[in-house]
């Protein structure tokens, strides 16, 4: 009979030490914090929970928040897209300097992007003053809203996407003009499939990070009930009036829609790398 193998030693802390401090930690980080939200919904009635939470005021900010969330994110799935090829398919002067650019939302606090969008914007602003003659106004609107969410996402699509593209081989592309495809027939049938999954994940991180802004956000809105009004600010509302579980049944109203769509796009995400890793 063979002796049993001698068990390694790892250097580094086994499965055990590493699950156990990751599952402490989320814990202690995430699960805690939200469950206290919930516990402190718990003790409303349905009725009560009801009454909260589809008041019109509250129905128009949850339709603004998630519309607008939607569209910036979709905005940055294409514009970042762009961005992200320009950024590693091209050499020009000043490519640092943008690139640069990108990560600005990463580093400026929210406020401080708030009161620069809405100076920009604002009907006597640089921007805002060019747009007026042509009866468009920005600042204070719905408009201006997605013009906030789409800067503080672009990020995320962007740095999502870019590793992708540096990756992809440019002999596939160069195979598929050979044999006469055209240009948009490369892009959707040989590139799109490989960093569809990866801008997924971007859009799924922009609109995660749309749904919960409020800094850059309250600034430019305007905050007019049932008009410019996002959820956030309702919550904040209540909390300054003293009303804690009024803004928690708000807030688990939030986290469980987010995650339902997050849900939805970490399917589609899980999808596109199975159809990927088949064709492949």
């Amino acid at each position: 009979m063979n002796p049993r193998p001698a068990k390694r030693h790892n250097v580094l802390p086994g499965f055990g030490l590493s699950l156990g401090y990751t599952l402490f930690y989320l814990c202690l980080i995430v699960l805690i914090p939200l469950s206290a939200a919930f516990i402190r919904t718990a003790s409303l009635s349905w009725e009560q929970f009801w009454g909260i939470v589809s008041t019109p005021r509250v129905v128009a900010s949850y339709q603004l928040t998630f519309g607008a969330s939607l569209i910036g994110a979709g905005i940055n799935a294409v514009f970042g897209l762009i961005v992200a090829w320009v950024l590693v398919r091209y050499s020009f002067p000043g490519k640092r300097l943008l690139d640069a650019m990108v990560d600005l939302p990463f580093a400026l606090p929210t406020a401080v992007a708030g009161i620069a969008l809405t100076g920009l914007y604002a009907q006597n602003g640089w921007i805002g003053a060019l747009l007026a003659p042509y009866g468009i106004k920005v600042a204070f609107t719905q408009l201006g809203i997605i013009v906030a969410l789409t800067f503080i996402g672009l990020p995320f699509v962007v740095r999502t996407v870019q590793p992708v593209i540096e990756d992809l081989e440019r002999e596939l592309e160069e195979a598929a003009a050979s044999l006469g495809a055209t240009r948009w027939q490369t892009f959707m049938n040989v590139i799109l499939p490989v960093i569809l999954p990866a801008l997924l994940t971007g859009f799924a991180l922009a609109l995660a990070r749309a749904i919960g802004e409020y800094g850059s956000v309250v600034f430019i809105a305007g905050n007019i009930p049932m008009q410019t009004e996002i959820t956030p600010l309702l919550i904040i509302t209540k909390l300054e009036q003293y009303d804690y579980v009024g803004a928690t049944a708000l807030a688990v109203v939030m986290l469980v829609i987010s995650f339902c769509m997050l849900l939805v796009i970490n399917l589609l995400q899980w999808w596109a790398n199975r159809r990927a890793g088949r064709e492949s």
